[in-house]
């Protein structure tokens, strides 16, 4: 169901910098995109492994993660059902699940808190679901992501990307790790207070001295915004013909540009930033923009 893909890597215009790249995993699925088809590659596998047939998420009304499983386990032959949490809503993204032929079941977010009983709850007879946690964060999910590295140049200085569960990151810093190189990762949480990202990286991997966290452009928390960081999404989108989205992408770019104007890189040095697709959620902060 997964064929290995490999994304461009797209050289950025930048005022301070001489080597800016994008790696373009947004570009390897319009619906499977950017880190959740990296994610989903080896939970499939798995699920295939043990003959399941039924894939059981969870996730918010506008999340990427849903959409991709979704479409994943539509292409897969698999029946999909997703815990949504939070009120009842219709939304485009939640439409595109259903299209894909996703059951969503809300639930409110106290009880969502406790994904294991909700499976349980459900599905605990159902011997053919097959439990995913949110954002699709694994080992396996790791392992996938850590092949991104293996699609890199090894002179690589510096590799910036967002993270929500840090999946992600730990499966990037696994990747420079089993390649040894000396680059290091740079992870720019969406959330507010993201210093537990470290932690949730660690359980992975164990502490390392190639991490460096910035915690200062979460810009209000989760799935929040300020005029700056829109302003910010705006310019870039027209002068570098890119589209990033206000959860990820945008707070990942913006720290780059706001670490070059504080001479934190040398001109010389190779950045990577990640793009991690999930473009599909900018609908849901639509009424921001104009």
């Amino acid at each position: 169901m997964f064929t290995d893909i490999y994304s461009p890597i797209q050289q950025l215009k930048h005022p301070h910098l001489s080597q800016l790249w994008i790696k373009r995993d947004d570009l390897i699925d319009p619906y499977i995109s950017g880190n959740k088809w990296r994610k989903l590659k080896y939970l499939l596998s798995k699920a295939g492994a043990e003959n399941k047939q039924h894939l059981v998420t969870f996730g918010g009304a506008y999340s990427n993660h849903l959409l991709a499983t979704a479409a994943a386990s539509s292409r897969a032959g698999l029946k999909s059902t997703a815990f949504v949490r939070g009120e009842t809503v219709k939304n485009e993204m939640l439409m595109l699940c259903q299209l894909f032929g996703m059951t969503l079941i809300f639930v409110d977010r106290e009880s969502y808190k406790d994904k294991t009983s909700l499976f349980q709850l459900h599905f605990g007879d159902d011997p053919n679901a097959f439990f995913i946690d949110e954002g699709g964060a694994s080992m396996e999910a790791v392992t996938g992501c850590a092949e991104i590295i293996n699609e890199l140049p090894t002179d690589i200085d510096h590799i910036f990307c967002a993270a929500g569960t840090g999946t992600t990151a730990a499966g990037l810093l696994k990747g420079i790790h089993d390649l040894g190189l000396k680059t290091t990762l740079h992870v720019v949480p969406a959330l507010k207070g993201g210093d537990f990202i470290a932690e949730e990286i660690f359980k992975y991997l164990g502490h390392t001295h190639q991490l460096s966290l910035h915690t200062d452009y979460h810009f209000g928390g989760y799935a929040k915004t300020k005029p700056e960081l829109i302003d910010f999404m705006k310019n870039f989108i027209s002068s570098q013909g890119i589209l990033i989205d206000p959860v990820y992408t945008a707070k990942m770019m913006y720290a780059i540009q706001d670490l070059s104007k504080k001479d934190y890189f040398k001109k010389e040095e190779k950045i990577v930033a990640l793009h991690t697709g999930g473009l599909m959620g900018i609908l849901g902060m639509k009424d921001k923009f104009f």
